[in-house]
């Protein structure tokens, strides 16, 4: 059965962050996987990337000394952890990281404290002091009668108390002067990421105008909370040549709903070899289990284009000239609704939901499409879904093919159809896939583009009417390119 460890807010219970004589820096890489931003209440996370730069202060007795740091995220990358202490008189002489053991650790952490079990109806089923925390729980009440409770749904805490979490590190120094020392921690952690979250506004109208709203979008699964922590965000994708430690997971102990952060400046940009930076003007707090937004630009009006699409996307893959008349080509294919932009700046890899007012006044959703890495003036394409009132259907006109010749023709025709009260334009993307070279001998319009690829065309579609685009191609090969 899994069982989840409920804290009640409402107590006043608060897992505390990990104190600092600096204001620890966060660096977060950017993140692709979407479980690291779901809200299915896991808590801890294997996915994501980000290296944490924090100053601990020690009390040193002076010599060979044992240092504990407790409260490091449960998921961090123990072989490239590195304690430094400031001059040559202090060394590390070995260190040691103990990991966190999620929910059953968290249980154990609890002994001691006034416990209430819940349980799988909701209902309390047992209250008192917490002796054991393991299966069976081991509960003594206030009469002084001892409860084994197995199967149970939830802890709540009756009181504030501190949760053992995440991993701890154990650290032998040597050659220490006594006195007050500041140390830099430095190490790579998985359960934190970010990504780009965009919104873009399509307004009313026969233009294409939109607001574009971007933010970053970061996401803590670490097993720790990081408070008043600096952030710096990497865009581009830099190689890590090992997987990241995956934790146990377990339901998480706080339920942060996502947020969005108000600034009054936006990121510093800059660059980190080919990579691209974004610093953020203030300070941000990271409760663990949480996905915090904060803008990256500010607003911008931009134009834009909407685009019809209809394409099979069936190409040419290196066979023979195929001669066959029939080669399983589809009779209809739908068209895609698309929209395209200019980015105003880099705007790193994320989602872009496009929304548009409705009669009601109400933005709703046209569609969501993913978003590379696009650099400054380059084109972004959003597919939005498949158009409802246009559809198109396809046949073959002619065809001939003959060996002798090395020679084949065919010629297709595709129709059209809009049922919406206004005119539509489509574009009309073909392939040529029998062979690899081919040419254009007749179309009923002219191509806006001919490639090695394909064909391009643009179909203006009357409202509540057909169009059709008739065009032939004709292949040629040599004699070695057909199979003896």
């Amino acid at each position: 059965m899994r069982r989840t460890l409920a804290l009640a807010i409402a107590l006043g219970i608060a897992l505390p962050a990990v104190a600092a004589d600096e204001r620890t820096t966060l660096t977060l890489y950017r993140a692709d996987n979407d479980q690291l931003f779901a809200t299915d209440g896991r808590a801890v996370s294997g996915d994501g990337y980000a290296v944490v730069h924090e100053r601990r202060a020690f009390d040193l007795k002076g010599g060979t000394q044992d240092l504990s740091i407790d409260g490091l995220p449960s998921a961090l990358d123990s072989e490239a952890l590195s304690l430094r202490f400031p001059g040559k008189g202090t060394r590390v002489v070995s260190q040691r990281l103990m990991l966190g053991q999620g929910f059953d650790a968290a249980v154990s952490g609890l002994a001691g404290q006034n416990v209430t079990v819940v349980g799988t109806n909701g209902q309390p089923i047992a209250s008192g002091t917490l002796v054991h925390g393991g299966d069976p729980l081991v509960i003594r009440d206030a009469g002084g009668a001892t409860n084994l409770v197995k199967d149970y749904a939830a802890l709540r805490v009756s009181g504030t108390a501190d949760i053992a979490r995440g991993s701890t590190l154990q650290v032998r120094v040597a050659g220490a002067s006594a006195g007050r020392s500041t140390a830099q921690l430095d190490y790579p952690t998985s359960g934190l990421g970010w990504r780009g979250a965009y919104v873009a506004t399509i307004a009313p109208g026969s233009t294409c105008r939109m607001d574009f709203d971007a933010s970053a979008s970061i996401a803590n699964r670490s097993g720790r909370d990081w408070k008043d922590v600096s952030l710096k965000l990497i865009a581009g994708d830099a190689n890590r040549a090992k997987s990241a430690p995956q934790p146990r997971m377990f339901k998480g102990m706080v339920a942060a709903a996502p947020m969005a952060a108000s600034m009054d400046a936006m990121p510093e940009q800059a660059t980190l070899g080919d990579l691209r930076t974004y610093t953020l003007p203030a300070a941000v707090d990271l409760p663990d289990g949480s996905v915090t937004q904060t803008p990256l630009y500010d607003r911008h009006t931009i134009d834009c284009e909407r685009d019809a699409v209809y394409d099979t996307q069936m190409r040419y893959y290196n066979s023979p000239p195929r001669l066959e008349r029939d080669i399983g080509m589809p009779p209809s294919t739908p068209i895609v609704s698309t929209v395209r932009f200019k980015a105003f700046d880099s705007l790193p890899a994320g989602y872009v939901r496009v929304l548009t007012a409705d009669r009601d006044g109400n933005a709703e959703l046209l569609g969501e499409g993913r978003l590379d890495d696009t650099p400054k003036n380059k084109d972004a394409t959003v597919t939005l879904g498949n158009a409802f009132d246009l559809t198109a259907t396809r046949e073959q006109t002619s065809f001939a093919a003959s060996v002798a010749d090395h020679r084949m023709d065919e010629g297709m025709r595709i129709t059209l159809n809009n049922a919406s009260d206004a005119s539509r334009t489509v574009t009309v993307r073909e392939h040529p896939n029998r062979w690899r070279a081919w040419t254009l001998t007749s179309s009923s319009a002219k191509p806006t583009k001919n490639t090695p690829d394909g064909l391009e065309f643009k179909v203006d579609v009357p409202a509540h009417g057909t169009a059709t685009l008739d065009y032939a191609v004709r292949y040629t090969w040599a004699a070695t390119d057909l199979p003896q």
